[in-house]
């Protein structure tokens, strides 16, 4: 195919249409696509806002409210199915699928909370709400998986970021809602329902694995990309108190939530600046990038990855449907005889080899203690509120409280660990270790309630649980390499589930329903059939905060042993293969297909000339 032209009469349009083209297949505006869908998979970070709809409507009790959120945690967190999936197909399928999985869940809980079907069975609340909020784990994988493949010398910068607008998506779909349907809770279930499948169909093809060498200002670029989160998450705070304070007519909802898309989109604005500067350095050397351009859409057919890859189910290694035997036989062999002799830490380790491995394990039980507990505190925000007699306005400004620390948590300790690492070599599960320890503070909080302590405790989980998420993807990420890692990133969600069934359900979930019946035996009462169960006072969560403090401790004294056993890898150069291994010339695929095989056709040699 031959590269694409400018007519001598229409050069000045042929040039626009040909920078266009290169704004929209290059790698920073994938990255600003994958900022907004990030922030749409903060949905399930709003399940406070309307758990207690979802209680009176349907007649819940608290234990009941708890296993649906369970389910919901269990959607949001096991993503290897979509991880799997992901090694199989392109990345415009495995968003559209979660997409198309979104708008079915939340859309037919809606139907449920607005009796506009008949109510549905438990088991069938906890279906929907788990296929909506497993969404998520196929937007992580196609976007946040695909740009960390994409720049992995910036690993813990590109985490931070995107796990950063996940976290501030809670505070920001919050603004859109009270702008669209005022203070309808149940309207919230069907934003949540249609608006990340809008966001993530509008972006579908802009988002695929691209080879290139690290570009020039790389980091500086991703700084830019986070100022503009900053200021996003500061005019949300000041949004939060202001709101608080005082109350908002849907018109003045309307300016903040224009406000908040403008602040969305302004990254946009850097994409376009640093394409130009590309675009006018392409212009200064057109020989190199034609000879470039003719090297790569000269490859032999064979470059272009046609073939159905399948992943082994055993070890995740991935067979052609045109394998040889004797690669079948290197396949088993790997599989099953190399399971408990993995390579050294930071190469490619198999799927097999990672979850039979120590390190893993460990940082598998720190996980489950750590975002369990501060997991169980976030999904109990409403009833927090109603027991200890905050008003309906504090438990929204607890949710946006959490989102946006939430945030703040994934992009300081995402870049902040990096820092700490490239500068001084200081590792990241011992930064881990000192953000367990810091959650205890919260948990007390909850625990012992003092004047105003829910506001300070929604800041200390949000930020900790946050901060916990780009550290644990960053190790593993390290520790096992990054062959695998859009199957390997969706085990290490798995870890969430398993500590918020017994944290969230087992304990919190069993301990307040104890103490409402006792309430309620106090006074004489019985519980009518359908009838929400409401506990009041300190003591409905004591206990259990308690016991979770105890849990969270036990997790950060278990990651100090991942600490002492990856020392000296962590004080070596674990990035050093990456510089080693720099492709000569640049490639980029889209989904295993050329650009010019989907109809795109633009200059593939536009960044031969930002390259160190």
């Amino acid at each position: 195919m031959e590269p694409a032209r400018t007519n001598g009469g229409s050069g000045g349009l042929g040039s626009k249409k040909q920078f266009i083209t290169q704004v929209l297949t290059g790698p920073w505006f994938s990255v600003f696509a994958s900022l907004l869908i990030m922030f749409t998979a903060g949905t399930p970070y709003m399940f406070g806002q309307y758990s207690n709809v979802l209680k009176s409507v349907l007649g819940y009790d608290q234990s009941t409210l708890n296993l649906i959120s369970f389910f919901k945690d269990v959607g949001t967190n096991v993503g290897v199915p979509a991880g799997l999936i992901a090694e199989v197909t392109p990345t415009w399928f495995v968003l559209s699928l979660g997409a198309v999985i979104n708008f079915f869940g939340y859309f037919m809980i809606w139907l449920a909370v607005t009796e506009r079907m008949a109510k549905p069975h438990v088991w069938m609340m906890c279906l929907y709400i788990c296929l909506g909020a497993n969404s998520t784990a196929f937007a992580n994988t196609g976007a946040l998986v695909t740009c960390v493949k994409n720049f992995p010398e910036s690993r813990g910068i590109v985490l931070g970021l995107l796990k950063g607008y996940v976290g501030l998506g809670g505070a920001i779909l919050i603004q859109l809602y009270h702008a669209i349907y005022g203070t309808d809770s149940k309207s919230l279930i069907l934003l949540v329902g249609w608006f990340p499948a809008a966001i993530s169909f509008a972006f579908l093809r802009t988002i695929r694995t691209m080879k290139f060498n690290k570009l020039q200002n790389e980091v500086q670029v991703f700084y830019n990309f986070f100022y503009i989160s900053l200021g996003l998450a500061g005019f949300l705070t000041i949004m939060i108190v202001v709101q608080h304070m005082a109350t908002f007519t849907k018109s003045e909802y309307s300016g903040s939530a224009a406000m908040v898309f403008f602040l969305l989109f302004l990254p946009l604005a850097v994409v376009i600046v640093e394409e130009s500067n590309l675009w006018k350095s392409k212009k200064l050397s057109v020989n190199n990038s034609s000879k470039a351009l003719k090297i790569i859409t000269e490859k032999p057919s064979t470059e272009t990855s046609t073939e159905l890859s399948v992943p082994q189910a055993c070890s995740g290694t991935p067979a052609t449907i045109n394998s040889a035997p004797e690669r079948d036989a290197r396949n088993q062999v790997s599989c099953w005889g190399t399971i408990f002799t993995p390579p050294d830490r930071g190469e490619d380790y198999t799927i097999l080899q990672t979850l039979f491995s120590i390190d893993m394990l460990i940082l598998f039980f720190s996980a489950i203690c750590g975002v369990g507990g501060t997991l169980t505190a976030i999904d109990n925000l409403g009833q927090l509120g109603k027991s200890l007699g905050y008003p309906d306005r504090s438990i929204s400004t607890f949710v946006s409280l959490v989102s946006i620390w939430n945030y703040l948590g994934r992009v300081v300790l995402g870049l902040g660990s990096e820092i700490l690492l490239k500068k001084y070599k200081f590792p990241r599960p011992l930064l881990l270790t000192l953000i367990l320890l810091f959650a205890c503070v919260g948990h007390l909080l909850i625990a012992f309630n003092p004047p105003g302590g829910l506001y300070v405790a929604s800041i200390i989980i949000g930020f900790t649980f946050g901060a916990q998420w780009p550290l644990i993807f960053a190790i593993i990420s390290e520790l096992f390499g990054l062959k695998y890692y859009s199957t390997l990133y969706n085990f290490g969600s798995v870890a969430c589930p398993i500590g918020l069934y017994i944290l969230h359900v087992r304990v919190a979930g069993y301990l307040y329903d104890r103490e409402a019946y006792r309430q309620l035996a106090a006074l004489g009462l019985e519980r009518k059939p359908g009838e929400a169960l409401n506990c009041t006072g300190v003591d409905c969560f004591k206990l259990s905060f308690l016991i979770i403090t105890t849990v969270t401790l036990l997790g950060s004294l278990v990651s100090l042993v991942l600490v002492l056993r990856t020392r000296k890898f962590y004080k070596s150069d674990i990035y050093k293969k990456f510089r080693e291994n720099a492709p000569a010339a640049e490639e980029v695929a889209m989904d295993g297909k050329s650009l010019e095989t989907n109809g795109t056709v633009h200059s593939r040699g536009h960044h031969d000339n930002i390259r160190k």
